[in-house]
């Protein structure tokens, strides 16, 4: 089977664990990734909100570092302005625009280390406005600024963790498809961390993709019992909003808990087996776990 992730921490785990990507307590791993026919995840490299500028760039270069001897070390490719060129590739990401420490010219540092996405905000706020804990606070005068400035260097704006004030604000300015690279349903978990089915709609109408998020707290209002079938709940109800061609996987692997039946990449193929037995087609569940994505990126 082909699997695209647009979202893990595994990056970040293995910069400040000091491991390899293959290490075996890692949710994603090479090997395990290797078994699938195509594999293309995206490796984001998180920044916590209490983060100072200095820690925040040293990481950053850290994980652009860690990231291209793994990649050669275990033969993947690394996605490029020439696209995805391996069945086995990797996509550099940040995750926390207080990155920019409010300079636009660190976009194009950015694009010079071949970052392809950027999480606008983690949870709290910073330069770019507010995350998830600041629900009315939307794009500072920073944030328009930075947006416009990603669209011209191709970097897609991900608006996972951005407050709905800053998601509103994100689309009224937005030239280009954004993604949610790992958000869920409010509706079937009602979280500030998911997307009201505006929202969704809106992403999807814009050409842009969500991806389904593993993280107990985001599938279901009693997380303890959240399992694989939460992860069914939500894509029925996005597809309803949607139709076949906006929905994907962010795991969230490495950076958050996850139910035992879906917390390692060797259960991505349960998943798959999952979506067949409730009755969608193979072509349909070959968009979410990979074309949809596969997809989406080829435009950039």
């Amino acid at each position: 089977m082909q699997f695209f992730d647009l979202h893990c921490d595994t990056l970040y785990r293995a910069v400040t664990e000091d491991i390899s990507f293959n290490n075996p307590n890692l949710q994603v791993n090479i090997q395990n990734g290797k078994k699938f026919s195509k594999w293309c995840q995206c490796m984001a490299i998180w920044l916590p909100d209490d983060i100072t500028d200095q820690a925040a760039s040293l990481l950053f270069k850290n994980a652009h570092k860690k990231l291209c001897e793994e990649a050669e070390k275990h033969s993947v490719g690394i996605l490029d302005s020439k696209g995805i060129r391996s069945d086995h590739s990797f996509i550099f990401t940040v995750e926390n625009g207080r990155i920019l420490q409010n300079d636009l010219s660190m976009i194009d540092h950015l694009s010079s280390f071949g970052v392809r996405m950027l999480t606008l905000t983690w949870n709290a706020e910073n330069c770019i406005g507010g995350g998830a804990d600041h629900p009315h606070t939307g794009l500072s005068d920073f944030g328009r600024a930075s947006v416009r400035k990603l669209e011209e260097n191709n970097i897609i704006v991900d608006v996972s963790h951005a407050s709905d004030k800053t998601l509103y604000d994100v689309l009224s300015i937005a030239t280009k498809p954004v993604v949610a690279s790992h958000s869920n349903s409010r509706y079937i978990c009602d979280h500030r961390r998911n997307l009201s089915d505006e929202f969704i709609r809106e992403i999807s109408t814009r050409g842009g993709i969500i991806g389904l998020n593993f993280h107990r707290d985001f599938l279901s209002t009693d997380p303890h019992c959240a399992s694989m079938k939460d992860v069914l709940l939500h894509t029925e109800h996005i597809l309803s909003l949607t139709g076949e061609d906006s929905v994907s996987i962010g795991s969230d692997f490495d950076g958050s808990d996850i139910p035992g039946d879906l917390n390692n990449l060797q259960k991505v193929s349960d998943l798959y087996d999952s979506f067949l037995k409730i009755g969608y087609n193979e072509q349909l569940v070959q968009k979410i776990m990979y074309t949809n994505a596969y997809n989406f990126f080829s435009r950039f």
